[in-house]
């Protein structure tokens, strides 16, 4: 392996900011990131993570404070959040489809500090989203979860008093918010010694990210990863996927997730690989980019790889210095593998599965494996780790019988954040991560999964999940009871579908609600459609049959 002491990234590099260090160093005169016009070499990266730092370190940032950054991917997503984490905070990244309550949500379980945020993306103003749920402008709501008293400190929203700075990537802001511009200047007195100190107090063990994920409670939990759980995780993941120096990776995974920061941002770094952020998946541009880019490195869900290899107008691109390609998250039809290699001309494809709680990464395929292996199968556990398939008690099950997948080893969060009840939960004493997905081992360890325990479905890539829909649907007034499910769609893999039951009088529509929840909830959320029914069937305990609902 390339990451130096016997291969592991979290003894050659020690913390992410020892890997940023270290790559403006070896890497010094590649370039690290092309973002539209702008392109910056590892030196200059370097450079620009540690200003960001040593604003982070005038601002009040403290060691194991948290940080949040709401913002698609860009160059600036990349600086904040190396910055943040590099001045000893602890990342929170938030999903870019969240409206401006679910992102207050998580900003309030978090008790983030500081909080970067972009100005407009998909027509969207986040900071007036975000301003309206949290209370600024005469807004009425404040943040789930947050303090609200009366008796914090003014800041610039008042529903989440904990939150003391807002910076906008972006030349404009609001009087009580700054501008990235300013964020930056106001460190220029803080001495690269000094942000250097600040590094060099972190350790393997501290925290680096939390990553919320909703859960099938609906309540979002945030799963805590440690440095050094990053770098030996996605050393391995590099290693593996045969990722190089010289590649040139195209990152439309949003950021927000595990694997696109991790899989994206931290494997360029531990290999001088050139990161190309796209903010929003669009097939054309994707090609453009590519072809414009000679793009070696496309990771993504299948969607993302079936709709590019439909495309009408794909051999108007040159898409020949493809090499790499990495997908999961869904069932890989083989034709998709045959097709990327055979009609590409792909190297090397791979699939790979894993989960937040997990660092992103439990099973991974590798280079060599058969293409059917590939399309039926996560492959095996990654090095370092164990895999197994469990009965509802808890017995291994041999080899072919579904279960519930479980995994221990480096790679399982040290918890959920301020949440011992939930953690103890998912993780058993002896350290098995309980993952609530079903799947079947076969004779020589590939995984395979069938089911979701927990009912979570993907959206196009994302994960959606149940009861966080259902708890918003609730909030309709016309609805008195919602169940919702997963249903297949040709585009995008899964979609939502939701059972109502009228509040009595009520003549609510399915269009009326889509609408309402367009307005209220993340796209990938929003159900597509909507059977109203006078109730939902339930077990002899309460619990809604879902199978039972799939059917209808």
């Amino acid at each position: 392996m390339n990451g130096g002491v016997e291969g592991r990234g979290d003894l050659a590099w020690g913390t992410v900011p020892g890997l940023v260090r270290a790559a403006a160093e070896r890497f010094a005169g590649v370039e690290a990131v092309v973002d539209g016009r702008t392109r910056v070499s590892y030196a200059e990266l370097g450079a620009r993570v540690e200003r960001a730092a040593a604003a982070c370190v005038a601002n009040g940032v403290r060691v194991g404070d948290r940080v949040a950054l709401w913002a698609p991917n860009s160059l600036d997503w990349i600086v904040s959040a190396l910055g943040a984490v590099s001045a000893g905070a602890v990342l929170v990244p938030l999903n870019t489809r969240f409206k401006g309550g679910e992102a207050a949500d998580v900003l309030a379980r978090s008790r983030a500090r500081l909080l970067f945020v972009t100005g407009t993306f998909l027509g969207t103003s986040y900071v007036a989203s975000l301003r309206r749920a949290a209370g600024a402008d005469g807004g009425r709501l404040r943040a789930p979860g947050a303090v609200g008293s009366g008796c914090e400190p003014p800041g610039p929203l008042p529903g989440l008093p904990q939150l003391e700075q807002v910076v906008v990537l972006s030349d404009d802001a609001p009087a009580d918010f700054r501008t990235w511009k300013d964020f930056l200047a106001s460190g220029d007195g803080v001495s690269a010694a000094e942000v250097r100190a600040r590094s060099a107090g972190l350790t393997g063990d501290s925290p680096s990210d939390i990553i919320f994920t909703s859960g099938t409670t609906g309540r979002p939990k945030g799963a805590v990863i440690t440095h050094a759980q990053t770098l030996r995780a996605y050393e391995v993941w590099s290693e593996l996927a045969g990722l190089r120096q010289g590649d040139r990776y195209l990152i439309v995974n949003p950021f927000f997730h595990t694997f696109g920061y991790k899989a994206g941002v931290i494997a360029c770094l531990m290999r001088g690989a050139t990161m190309i952020p796209q903010p929003v998946f669009n097939v054309e541009t994707a090609m453009a980019n590519v072809a414009a880019e000679r793009v070696s490195v496309l990771p993504g869900p299948p969607t993302l790889h079936q709709s590019l290899l439909d495309h009408p107008a794909r051999d108007d691109y040159d898409l020949s210095a493809l090499r790499l390609v990495v997908t999961g998250a869904a069932v890989v039809p083989l034709r998709l593998v045959e097709r990327l290699r055979a009609e590409l001309r792909v190297d090397t494809v791979l699939t790979a599965y894993g989960l937040s709680e997990a660092s992103g990464i439990v099973t991974m395929c590798r280079r060599g494996d058969e293409p059917s292996v590939i399309a039926s199968t996560s492959g095996r556990a990654i090095p370092g780790t164990e895999v197994r398939v469990v009965d509802p008690l808890g017995a291994p099950l041999p080899a072919g019988s579904p279960g519930e997948v479980l995994v221990r080893g480096f790679n399982v969060m040290r918890g959920y954040f301020e949440d011992p009840a939930e953690t103890a939960r998912a993780v058993t004493a002896d350290g098995w991560l309980r993952t609530g997905d079903i799947g079947v081992l076969d004779a020589d360890g590939n995984l395979r999964i069938t089911d979701r325990l927990k009912d979570m479905f993907i959206v196009g890539g994302f994960n959606a999940y149940p009861a966080e829909i259902e708890q918003l649907l609730g909030l309709h007034p016309d609805v008195a009871d919602v169940a919702v499910v997963g249903v297949p769609d040709p585009r995008l893999g899964e979609v939502g579908k939701a059972f109502v039951v009228r509040r009595p009088g009520s003549l609510v529509t399915a269009d009326d609600l889509i609408a309402w929840s367009r307005r209220e909830m993340a796209n990938y959320k929003v159900p597509r459609a909507v059977n109203f029914v006078a109730e939902l069937p339930r077990n002899a305990s309460g619990k809604v049959v879902k199978g039972e609902l799939r059917g209808w």
